[in-house]
Order: structure tokens, then C-alpha cells, then sequence
């Protein structure tokens, strides 16, 4: 059952050295308060797992926390590549890291196969792409009604799941409406789990829309109230993605020197306090 923490104390209970961790969310909801409390409490030897990683990981796999990435798109959305991924992988700066690719579809089927508590997963895709040359975790099965051969990829089953939503009632049941991603899949994936979100709300009930999601709290260890806690991403209903921030960035991570600088004054030297500045508050349900 989930328990009411503070960032720190949920990013050090959930997140441990040496994780597989998946920190999902769909071009909105991404969590980066909580990434970056896992860059201020330099978490090292991850196993980063998401199906878009952007700014986030381009962060922390430039503080040197992964050894590994798995992945099916990287980069940084509507401007250009993940420099600090980029570096990683082609010059072995910060550290070396080794790189596991797959299709959009694929991660989700390995999620919710890790979900279900099954070994692989089945699709039909992969026929005529490039990705099982280079990617050997990608093999097939053979259908025993049809004949059919058909595409499996491992389970993701990761140590911890980290994930931003809009809303959480006292007992801990999360609330994500808009773009769901796969944020429920990898929560039941995961061994621990850690939801940041915007508001705590006495009932959920009455609140959500058709597109809506709700994570039971027995899925998950922890929830926190990080209000703004997915900035520069955007929160549906709460605050827009500010794409400056993205552009911006592009000239901040091409150099070495400038990402150190910018991570110590914007990681290391604040907390998840600073993300309340970028925070607007939600029009219905009672805030704790």
C-alpha cells in the first residue's frame, strides 16, 4: 500500500544502485522532480528503461547514473538529438553505456507482458525491420494453432517505476487523465514504485474524464505531492509544455561545461520546491 512521503525519502526508498528503472511518461506527465532528486542523491549503475527518453535522461545519462539504456526512441522532441545520450554513446563520456533499442510497440507489449507476470511478449512486428540484427533480445515463436511466426521481446519487469500524475486520494490511488502512456503497465511491472503528483484530493470520484487512469495504491510504495513536478513537460489540465526550455536546452547540452554548470545551479543547489513556481493549481478537488 502506498504511504505518503517526502521526495527524498521516496526517491531513496523506491530507487537503489544498480536498478533497472523506468521513469515513464508520454509527452506529458514525465517526472522530472523526481529524476532529478535521483541526480541529487547520485544514484549510480542504472538501467534506464523508457519508450522516449528526452531531456530527463539526457540529464541524468550525463551525470553518469546509467549503464545501460532500453529504449525505442531517443532524442530531444521537435528540436534534435539527446546530446548527452549522444556523447554517451559514441565517445564513452561520462561513462560508457550500452544501448537496447526496440519499436513503440514492442516496449509496450514487454510492459504489460511484465504486468501480466509472463516471461515475453508476442507481436507481429519486426518483419522486414532492421532492429533484430542488431538488437538480439528480439527472437521469435511459432504460433501452435497457426503455424504463424511471430515476433517476442522479454518481459520488463523493472526494479522501480517512477511515474508523474495529475491527482492522488488519501489512500493513494493515482489519478492520470490525458495521454496514459504506459505509466499503469510499468507501476504493475515494477517491484517499487513511485508516483509524483500535482494535488492530493479527498475523492477521485466525480473528477475524471473518459481518457483517465487510476493506479490503485496497493500498486504503488509511494506518493508524493510535487506540484509542478513535471515541468518542463506538461501536466493536462494543469500547465502547458514550455517548449523554450526544450530549445534552450539543444545549446546547453551540446557542450560539457555548460551541462555541468547548468546541472549543479538547477539540480544540485535546489529541491522540489522549485517546481512549484511553475505549478497552476487544478480547478476541482480539494487540495491537501
Amino acid at each position: 500500500m502506498a504511504r505518503f512521503l517526502s521526495l527524498a525519502e521516496a526517491c531513496e526508498e523506491v530507487v537503489r544502485d544498480g536498478d533497472a528503472v523506468a521513469f515513464e511518461g508520454f509527452t506529458h506527465l514525465i517526472p522530472y522532480a523526481a529524476g532529478h532528486e535521483v541526480i541529487r542523491q547520485k544514484r549510480r549503475d542504472l538501467s534506464l528503461i523508457r519508450m522516449t527518453p528526452d531531456i530527463l535522461y539526457d540529464q541524468m545519462i550525463g551525470c553518469g547514473m546509467a549503464q545501460k539504456l532500453t529504449f525505442s526512441w531517443g532524442g530531444n522532441p521537435g528540436v534534435g538529438s539527446a546530446h548527452r545520450i549522444r556523447e554517451a554513446v559514441e565517445q564513452g563520456w561520462p561513462r560508457p553505456i550500452a544501448l537496447e533499442e526496440h519499436s513503440h510497440a514492442a516496449m509496450a507489449a514487454a510492459y504489460a507482458a511484465g504486468a501480466a507476470n509472463l516471461p515475453f511478449a508476442v507481436l507481429r512486428g519486426y518483419r522486414g525491420a532492421e532492429l533484430p540484427r542488431v538488437n538480439p533480445a528480439i527472437k521469435s515463436v511459432t504460433c501452435p494453432y497457426t503455424g504463424e511466426v511471430l515476433s517476442t521481446v522479454p518481459a520488463l519487469r523493472p526494479d522501480a517505476a517512477v511515474i508523474h500524475a495529475q491527482k492522488a486520494d488519501r489512500e493513494g490511488n493515482v489519478l492520470i487523465e490525458g495521454i496514459t502512456g504506459v505509466q499503469k503497465e510499468a507501476v504493475l511491472a515494477a517491484k517499487r514504485s513511485l508516483a509524483t503528483v500535482e494535488e492530493v484530493v479527498d475523492d477521485l470520484r466525480g473528477t475524471t474524464h473518459p481518457n483517465a487512469c487510476i493506479v490503485p495504491g496497493w500498486a504503488l510504495t509511494a506518493v508524493v505531492a510535487v506540484p509542478g513536478g513535471a515541468f518542463p513537460s506538461y501536466a493536462h489540465g494543469y500547465y502547458p509544455r514550455n517548449n523554450a526550455f526544450y530549445i534552450a536546452w539543444d545549446a546547453i547540452a551540446r557542450d560539457r561545461d555548460a551541462f555541468t554548470a547548468w546541472i549543479e545551479e538547477n539540480i544540485m543547489q535546489k529541491g522540489p520546491e522549485a517546481f512549484a513556481a511553475y505549478a497552476r493549481p487544478a480547478t476541482s478537488g480539494k487540495a491537501a
